[in-house]
């Protein structure tokens, strides 16, 4: 192969390479890589909105070992798609555990869901060990033909 057309080749196929003038893609040589968040210090926030409606797509206990946060949104309405996940809610547990200190954490769910309440219920003991709060709303917030529970946070 003329070196011209084997430097057009490796470049106009971005992760393909030529390897004794055979086209190879090294990602499918090398076995599935999942993704992994840099090694780091933990960050500290004040409020962190759990990514993705809660969804278990990309949240995972490395998530809250590394966002520490004292308040966390929960938004997932969508039992469809698993929105919220308990899987994710699982995970805060299981991240909040690895803190070492026993920061207060609030979880604030912007909407009362099936897997929010039997998460709430089957794991409070934990919670309350972990301590971890989730706010219930008392309050009403009412928009033309739409009611909903309403959350304020104040700092």
């Amino acid at each position: 192969i003329p070196e011209d057309e084997l430097f057009r080749s490796s470049h106009s196929n971005p992760g393909k390479s030529l390897v004794n003038g055979i086209k190879t893609n090294p990602a499918s040589n090398s076995p599935k890589s999942s993704f992994s968040v840099p090694v780091g210090p933990p960050v500290y926030v004040d409020l962190a909105y759990i990514p993705n409606h809660c969804s278990g797509k990309n949240t995972d206990p490395e998530f809250f070992k590394r966002v520490r946060a004292s308040y966390y949104v929960v938004s997932g309405n969508d039992a469809a798609n698993g929105e919220p996940s308990r899987a994710v809610l699982d995970a805060l547990l299981e991240g909040k555990s690895q803190w070492g200190d026993n920061l207060q954490v609030t979880l604030i769910p912007t909407h009362d869901t099936e897997v929010t309440r039997e998460w709430y219920q089957q794991t409070h003991e934990k919670q309350q060990e972990l301590n971890i709060m989730v706010l219930a709303s008392s309050s009403t917030v009412v928009m033309q033909d739409e009611s909903f529970p309403a959350c304020k946070i104040e700092f």
